[in-house]
């Protein structure tokens, strides 16, 4: 059965052997908190890298038991991040985490060319999304709204099988996927357009698998049923996308921020073109959040 709820995942990973967890500079309440949940929850084991004294503390005014954890120490934040790489390439890790570290020098140690996770040399970071929200009918998993500035075809390419690749780990066989711009009309002007319509063509011819995959679609036309008929437009898509793929970073963030701030929707967010699943969450992203991406990395593990 298709994941529809995030908390789901939980009960679909009970099933799965545990996912070892690498946490990188993991000094933080909410970081620690989702942590301590998951290994609650049965679905991970978690090793924290981080200043020992400060994460004992914390779960000491937390009231976590810091026994559930392996702890590594290193009280540098940038010395922290490498070392918690470092163990995800001994193979001590299936997933890693982002804690209080920057998400610079998070993303700069992923993409160390000689030390980082990168999966090969022409692999391609992208951020990818599920939301729960309140005012659709079940997940939404968008990309990408947190790396890539302004993807290119080759780059669109990828993230839309990246949210493939997510929605089929979230059990969806058949995921129907929208290829956002600003309008549905076939528009030359429009690179947005012009990228959505060759990517809708090359999965038509089965260059893109596993998916319906249909473009260029308007917001309107690519959430709701009752514009697509106002507009007598006729798509499988449309009104009912597992995914969406923006054009631009600026399309994708104000749509996940006006989610999560204005609709109360949760989320959980993976970042995909590594060797492993990497969590990329904000500092300041409630304990929830973190939990949630916890689980999304550990069904993305292979």
């Amino acid at each position: 059965m298709p994941i529809t709820k995030l908390e789901q995942m939980f009960d679909a990973l009970k099933s799965k052997t545990k996912k070892r967890l690498v946490a990188a500079f993991a000094n933080d309440s909410h970081t620690i908190g989702a942590i301590s949940a998951a290994i609650d929850k049965g679905i991970v084991e978690a090793t924290l890298v981080g200043d020992e004294t400060t994460i004992k503390k914390v779960c000491t005014e937390n009231n976590f038991d810091f026994k559930k954890f392996k702890i590594v120490q290193e009280a540098d934040e940038w010395k922290a991040t490498q070392k918690a790489v470092e163990l995800i390439n001994k193979g001590e890790g299936d997933v890693l985490m982002k804690g209080l570290v920057t998400t610079d020098k998070y993303m700069r140690a992923i993409l160390d060319k000689e030390k980082g996770l990168m999966s090969g040399p022409k692999a391609i970071l992208s951020h990818v999304t599920v939301i729960e929200t309140p005012k659709y009918h079940k997940l939404l998993v968008v990309g990408d709204v947190a790396i890539i500035p302004a993807p290119d075809l080759p780059q669109k390419i990828a993230i839309t099988n990246y949210l493939i690749q997510t929605a089929h780990a979230l059990q969806i066989e058949n995921p129907k996927v929208a290829l956002l711009a600003a309008t549905e009309q076939m528009s030359l002007g429009m690179p947005a357009c012009v990228d959505a319509a060759i990517i809708s063509k090359m999965s038509d011819r089965g260059q893109i698998k596993g998916a319906i995959v249909e473009g260029p679609l308007a917001l309107d036309v690519c959430v709701d049923k009752e514009s697509c008929e106002i507009k007598k437009i006729k798509s499988t898509v449309g009104g009912d996308p597992d995914c969406i793929l923006f054009p631009n970073i600026e399309s994708g963030n104000v749509f996940f921020k006006a989610n999560t701030k204005l609709c109360g929707c949760e989320l959980g967010a993976v970042v995909f073109g590594a060797k492993v699943p990497c969590i990329l969450t904000s500092r300041g992203d409630s304990e929830m959040t973190k939990l949630y991406s916890i689980a999304l990395g550990a069904m993305l593990v292979k």
